[in-house]
């Protein structure tokens, strides 16, 4: 992927933040006037166990979870269901004398890049998390807890001790340089590491935000690995809060590819984890009384959920705590993680279509659309927000919120989550499924170096060589099932060719999201109130 392909930040919704701002002021008067009110919405039944299932959401999640296994480094398991794919990057790591040799590639590359590989985990897990019932159903539950491990095993090699974190594996500048399959890689991979003395605050949050959310996915499976996984969290936690930092400055050539616009955003993020990983209340003290006025932006315009800004996830993520939380929190902690549960409703709200609020970053077609880079992000992790929000109403018995004077039920958010996940797969002016693999109209040159190059010949195409496949005419000759593109431009519009990573290059943390949204879509089931 180009430089600027990878440097897609969240942008800030400044056209409506007054209206934002005005809503968390006076969302509390709202409320109270709104309990005095009759609403003709009827409050619906809490669902129980996971009912019956949409197979097309069902089969777009099996489709989605396939993206996991082509992205894998390392010695692949023996069941690897991915016949083009094989052994890369054993030798990652040895210049530190660590096996960084699993882990995933982030797109279309063969770099190992710590900060979206952690968000992917994050987002795996906390999918899991909430809809690990309907994954069951599925039976995709195995899969996605097969991908989380292959990442987290990597994340604990990668911190060696208490102030060490390996953050990327592979020189990114050279890599972009060459067209090559992985398995055929003979290039210098160099690792790269923060420390005290070079701190990396955001990517070090982000991978104890991925160690806390993932030591919940494995407690009542492998408890030894979960407490492992806890205890890399906290060190890492501990690590990134006390000598702050971005990473991106510590390490510059990381700007042109993943750099990093704050690090507070991943301290809150993390310190919410392991809340609820832990119920330890100095967590819970962290994001409230000790830091959530400098962080959380309160009242502030929302900015986009991604790699790079994880404060929508945190405002929806603290507001599970003000729904389901403990009722032991003194005034102030509740006062506090009651404003995260306004601006979450803040950022809600802008979402909804019809909402007096509703941000304009659409197009035509009804897609969210923030960047020509990798559009397709911001509308998946949009729309897995407002679902995961509107089982929290619903699971919680809350009838509607408020947008405006305008009310909103839990299934109005979960329309909104169809709309976004339906026009992904295929119902789009273009017609064209954004998921590779999925219905019979999908990207056919998806910009990904193992897909495009044969692996069934005897010959082997190096760094230079395989530029051979890139400016190919045809078809990949591999399919990337899974892989979950970039999406349209602000027309709707589409260009089918390997050439347009901007469009045609697909992410894991792309996919990851949308694997926590089809299960969240594909049955009906409430959340659990707790996840220990």
């Amino acid at each position: 992927m180009g430089a600027v392909a990878k440097y897609s930040k969240g942008w800030i919704w400044w056209f409506f933040s007054l209206a934002v701002a005005a809503f968390v002021v006076t969302a509390a008067v709202l409320t109270i006037l709104h309990s005095r009110r009759h609403s003709h919405h009827k409050v619906s039944p809490v669902p129980g166990p996971p009912g019956a299932i949409s197979q097309k959401y069902a089969q777009a999640l099996k489709v989605a979870l396939t993206f996991f296994p082509i992205q894998k480094a390392g010695k692949l398991p023996n069941d690897n269901p991915i016949g083009w794919r094989g052994n890369s990057a054993l030798s990652d790591g040895n210049d530190v004398g660590a096996d960084l040799s699993r882990g995933m590639y982030d797109a279309g590359d063969h770099i190992k890049f710590g900060l979206p590989m952690a968000f992917t985990a994050t987002l795996l897990s906390w999918g899991v998390l909430e809809y690990g019932d309907q994954m069951d159903a599925a039976h995709q539950l195995g899969e996605a807890q097969s991908s989380i491990r292959w990442i987290t095993d990597y994340l604990i090699n990668a911190h060696p001790s208490s102030n060490v974190l390996y953050i990327q594996v592979g020189n990114a500048s050279i890599d972009h340089k060459c067209w090559e399959r992985p398995e055929n890689m003979n290039e210098k991979r160099p690792t790269l590491r923060i420390d005290a003395s070079s701190p990396g605050s955001d990517v070090a949050a982000e991978t104890a935000a991925a160690m806390a959310s993932a030591s919940l996915v494995f407690r009542n499976t492998d408890s030894a690995y979960s407490d492992i996984l806890i205890r890399h969290a906290q060190e890492l936690f501990q690590f990134a809060d006390s000598y702050r930092g971005f990473y991106s400055n510590s390490i510059p050539s990381v700007q042109a590819f993943y750099n990093s616009t704050g690090y507070k955003d991943e301290l809150l993020w993390a310190a919410a984890w392991l809340y609820h990983a832990t119920h330890n209340e100095s967590y819970l003290n962290y994001v409230s009384v000790g830091n959530g006025e400098e962080f959380a932006q309160w009242g502030a315009a929302p900015t986009w959920f991604s790699w790079d800004n994880k404060h929508a996830g945190v405002q929806v993520l603290l507001s599970r705590v003000h729904f389901f939380g403990t009722k032991t929190m003194t005034s102030a902690v509740r006062s506090d993680v009651e404003q995260y549960k306004m601006t979450a409703e803040a950022i809600i709200c802008a979402l909804l279509p019809h909402s007096p609020t509703s941000a304009p970053n659409r197009t035509e077609g009804g897609l969210i659309w923030i960047t020509q880079w990798n559009a397709i992000q911001h509308s998946v992790n949009s729309a897995l927000l407002a679902l995961i929000y509107s089982d929290y109403l619903l699971t919680s018995r809350v009838e509607n919120m408020k947008c405006g004077d305008n009310d909103f039920t839990p299934q109005d958010l979960r329309k909104f989550a169809f709309s976004q996940v339906d026009y992904i797969l295929g119902e789009n002016p273009m017609r064209m499924s954004y998921l590779v693999g999925f219905g019979d109209n999908y990207p056919k040159q998806v910009h990904h170096r193992g897909a495009s190059i044969p692996a069934d010949t005897s010959t082997v195409y190096d760094c230079n060589s395989g530029y051979v496949w890139f400016n190919s005419k045809s078809p990949n000759p591999n399919v990337a099932t899974g892989a979950l593109v970039g999406g349209p431009f602000q027309n709707d519009s589409f260009i089918d060719i390997r050439s347009n990573p901007m469009q045609n290059e697909p992410s894991t943390y792309n996919s990851a999201a949308l694997v926590g949204l089809l299960s969240g879509l594909l049955t009906t089931s409430s959340v659990v109130q707790s996840f220990i």
